[in-house]
């Protein structure tokens, strides 16, 4: 545990059926160091160039030339939302990448920590539309700056200006043994200067197995503070004698494209109220008792001393536990235009809450709100709302704001 716990850590209290969720701070929540003159997040990870057709590639047609990758997409997220956000990956040499830097600084993240790689290209993938409900991603990654990002550019970053937050998800480390090691220096790092941990599992079947994920993850786990996951994803952190993910177990490769979340998005559909479990379902007697239930899994997390473990349900909401209990909030109800995205600008919410100094239901409820301005609109990130936006979702059809 790298962040500063909050006093009075207990044991778990398993609610019952029809208890009232926990309002504020749990104990034992992770809280975020107070350091003044700090950046409030340092994120690194893949940025590729993103182009996005109107229809089936083969048939040609115009294409909308953008970026994503998941850490940058929550890089631009909490910047919009106001914070210091700083943003180390590698680039080409190449335009693809000059547009990269010139697009998350124009978001007001500082990108002055990035690498410029002259022998290897920036990455590139491609988005193909097929049905309302379905999108093809294409990706040509392989051998790209990104994937050679190196620990040291990593390590000059963070100390040049080390963050009250170090920002993680489970991408990076599948891109390749170097990327590995510069995501296990970074949480080094984060332990020596005493910065929160955020780890967003953002598991890609195509990137690697079940099984070589759940074999880092579960090693990064002590360093944890914050476990940010989909719940098809919990189980490649537990310990080996808890509910093991083997090889081809857990998330298929229809999880999701892979960067940003796919249709599992943290908003309703086509304004669909929120479905699946309640509150009071998932902090049920049963529930808890059943080895394979999230808030058992949760449990065994903490035990392992995560300070907080939020599962993101898509249309169902999402559910943060802690020693304290557990939350649930249902999803906002918006029409959806573009799940991509949407579980990246989930994080960047959580965290800007976080940040802020909010408890579990202002966390959640920010989370939610930025989750659905991400799936109503088209692409990565450029619905990201800023500070100023976050009370627009509320607003009755037909509102004109002058």
């Amino acid at each position: 545990m790298t962040g500063q716990p909050v006093s009075g850590g207990g044991p778990w209290e398993e609610p019952h059926a029809g208890a009232a969720p926990l309002p504020g701070p749990a104990p034992g929540r992770p809280r975020v160091p107070r350091r003044p003159g700090r950046p409030d997040v340092f994120t690194f990870g893949e940025t590729m160039v993103a182009l996005r057709g109107s229809g089936p590639l083969k048939l040609g047609g115009t294409m909308r030339v953008s970026v994503a990758g998941a850490e940058s997409n929550v890089a631009i997220g909490l910047a919009r939302l106001g914070h210091d956000v700083r943003w180390a990956g590698a680039v080409g040499d190449d335009e693809a990448g000059q547009l990269v830097l010139r697009t998350l600084r124009a978001e007001g993240v500082e990108v002055s920590g990035a690498a410029t790689d002259p022998d290897a290209p920036t990455g590139l993938l491609l988005f193909e539309p097929r049905l309302p409900e379905v999108t093809r991603v294409h990706y040509y990654r392989a051998g790209s700056a990104g994937s050679r990002l190196a620990a040291d550019t990593v390590d000059r970053a963070f100390r040049a200006a080390p963050p009250r937050v170090l920002h993680l998800t489970g991408i990076t480390p599948a891109l390749s043994p170097a990327a590995r090691a510069a995501a296990l220096r970074a949480l080094q790092l984060a332990r020596e200067h005493g910065s929160l941990v955020c780890l967003d599992v953002n598991f890609r079947a195509r990137l690697w197995t079940a099984g070589e994920a759940a074999a880092v993850l579960r090693e990064w786990m002590p360093f944890v503070d914050v476990l940010i996951a989909s719940d098809d994803e919990l189980p490649l952190c537990l310990p080996e004698d808890g509910d093991e993910a083997e090889d081809g177990d857990g998330p298929e490769e229809g999880h999701g494209p892979e960067d940003g979340d796919g249709p599992d998005a943290t908003a309703a559909a086509s304004g669909a109220g929120p479905a699946g479990p309640t509150a009071d379902s998932l902090a049920s007697p049963d529930s808890l008792a059943s080895p394979g239930s999230l808030a058992s899994q949760a449990r065994a997390l903490l035990d392992l001393g995560v300070g907080e473990v939020v599962v993101k349900l898509g249309a169902a909401g999402a559910t943060a536990f802690t020693c304290g209990g557990s939350l649930h909030q249902p999803a906002k109800s918006v029409r959806a235009v573009d799940a991509v995205g949407a579980g990246d600008a989930f994080v960047a919410g959580y965290l800007s809450a976080l940040l802020d100094g909010e408890g579990p239901a202002g966390c959640l409820e920010r989370a939610v709100t930025t989750g659905a301005f991400a799936v109503a609109s088209p692409g990565d990130w450029e619905g990201a709302p800023t500070r100023a936006e976050l009370g627009m979702l509320g607003a009755p059809p037909g509102t004109v704001v002058r």
